[in-house]
């Protein structure tokens, strides 16, 4: 998770924000996007925005693959959509005229589409 979040990393904030199976994830925090791409510099990037030209299920995923996802409200800031490039910038198609999908459940869509290509391996 990269800061600065939009919520509190409380048990009982977690559970809001949807997060009722913490205990089980490994969570690593990061103090702002650089900080981020200093630590983990990840062979490739993958940002989720309304704005991207290209679907999410035109991707061969591979392992170790990073995954970005903004607020639901503002979604990604230029900076790492700018940062990730545009073949990188991948959207979730949704009906015309509609309001997207609430984030969680984005993330669980692309998550799946990206496990199910690595065969549902595990990971450690």
């Amino acid at each position: 998770m990269i800061h600065p979040l939009g919520f509190k990393l409380e048990n009982r904030a977690l559970r809001r924000a949807g997060f009722d199976y913490h205990e089980w994830a490994d969570v690593q925090q990061y103090s702002s996007f650089d900080a981020f791409i200093k630590e983990i510099t990840p062979e490739r990037l993958f940002a989720f925005s309304t704005k991207g030209r290209k679907l999410y299920t035109d991707v061969s995923y591979k392992s170790g693959d990073v995954l970005l996802f903004g607020p639901e409200t503002r979604g990604l800031p230029d900076k790492i959509l700018n940062a990730a490039g545009d073949e990188h910038v991948l959207r979730l198609p949704m009906k015309e005229g509609s309001r997207s999908l609430n984030l969680s459940n984005t993330v669980a869509v692309i998550v799946y589409q990206a496990w199910s290509q690595l065969g549902f391996a595990e990971s450690n």
